[in-house]
């Protein structure tokens, strides 16, 4: 599951795929109404693949998070995250992330979680079939293998 072409803009709603490159812009769709718009480099964009949550041991990347999700409710959020109470959002994060540290983690930054991963599973966006992993020699090709002869 690549996450990294996938971002969020502050002060924008949703999130958005970035679809192509400019100068000093990229042209992005909006995952929700597919509906392309640009985003200028002096919007502050973060990439899911960057993003992680606090833990009491190492901090966890979002696509961790995700497949978390996934593995203890499937491919639907359980309950209304938009209208459930703090306590409700802790105990569902607890039930899904044991281990979250409770200091850093807002209600508001659980319902997000619970938001984004609702809209990726909504769009097929989120993967979570298992690659099977060849050793690296196997992975070459003889084109890619081959020298140069002078």
């Amino acid at each position: 599951m690549d996450l990294s072409k996938i971002v969020s803009i502050s002060g924008k709603p949703g999130l958005y795929q970035i679809k192509s490159q400019a100068i000093g812009r990229l042209i992005v769709e909006s995952v929700v109404d597919g509906k392309c718009t640009p985003a200028f480099a002096r919007d502050r964009m973060s990439s899911l693949e960057e993003i992680s949550i606090f833990s009491t041991d190492d901090d966890r990347p979002l696509k961790e998070v995700f497949k978390m999700i996934h593995d203890k409710m499937g491919d639907k959020v359980d309950f209304d995250y938009k209208k459930a109470s703090n306590d409700e959002l802790r105990e569902k994060f607890a039930f899904v992330m044991p281990d979250y540290d409770e200091e850093a983690v807002y209600p508001s930054d659980m319902k997000k979680v619970f938001a984004w991963y609702q809209m990726l599973m909504d769009k097929n966006l989120l993967d979570f079939t298992e690659e099977e992993t060849q050793p690296e020699a196997e992975k070459e090709t003889p084109a890619e293998s081959s020298t140069e002869k002078e």
